[in-house]
């Protein structure tokens, strides 16, 4: 299973940007998934997660800002983020629990490359 991240790029503070994940392989069933995201110098921290049932959490920074969601049949997550500000510089990361594998399946998790999303002031 792979998962691959797109759509970070350079944005002017207070633009939009919409992040997608996508994952590859012999996929039974994702299960919740989530976006991470790494500054320079600091540790990688939550952003947001969905579960398989669509609840989801997000970090208080981005509260209001950011929408995690998911579309299973493509095997794709997405995150909308609104009012970029530079304190949202970071490399982006999706991480997804996976189902791999039919009719026996076993459960992992998955790190996607990382996007690099860079808000200008």
């Amino acid at each position: 299973v792979q998962l691959q991240a797109s759509g970070g790029g350079l944005v002017q503070a207070g633009g939009s940007l919409r992040l997608s994940c996508a994952a590859y392989g012999s996929i039974y069933r994702i299960n919740h998934m989530g976006w991470y995201r790494q500054a320079p110098g600091k540790q990688r921290e939550l952003v947001a997660t969905i579960t398989s049932g669509g609840d989801t959490n997000y970090a208080g920074s981005v509260k209001g800002r950011f929408t995690i969601s998911r579309d299973s049949a493509k095997n794709t997550g997405y995150l909308g983020m609104n009012s970029l500000n530079s304190e949202d510089t970071a490399v982006y990361y999706c991480k997804a629990d996976v189902s791999v594998g039919s009719p026996d399946y076993f459960r992992r998790e998955y790190w996607g490359q990382g996007t690099q999303v860079t808000v200008s002031s």
